[in-house]
């Protein structure tokens, strides 16, 4: 599973040939979640409150970037990295 992008201490992954909805993976220590690219949602798993609200102004900053990396892990291609968001 390809790293698409770690900020924070969060690491997000899209798989190859993973099932729909278009979804990431995000890992922060033990925790892991999946969000829906297309909603922001989490649709499994949790994160703390912090990281999740990282990951989903991550995701909508980038979501067309991240729905290119869907498209092309599911079609098992090579994928991009993302910049992650700048510490302030």
């Amino acid at each position: 599973m390809p790293i698409i992008s770690i900020f924070y201490g969060i690491v997000i992954r899209i798989n190859f040939f993973d099932h729909a909805p278009p979804h990431l993976h995000a890992a922060y220590g033990d925790a892991e979640a999946l969000f829906d690219i297309r909603t922001g949602k989490v649709i499994a798993g949790r994160l703390p409150r912090r990281e999740t609200r990282y990951v989903v102004e991550w995701l909508v900053k980038h979501r067309s970037d991240l729905m290119r990396n869907w498209d092309l892990a599911v079609s098992g291609q090579p994928t991009f990295r993302i910049e992650g968001l700048a510490d302030d």
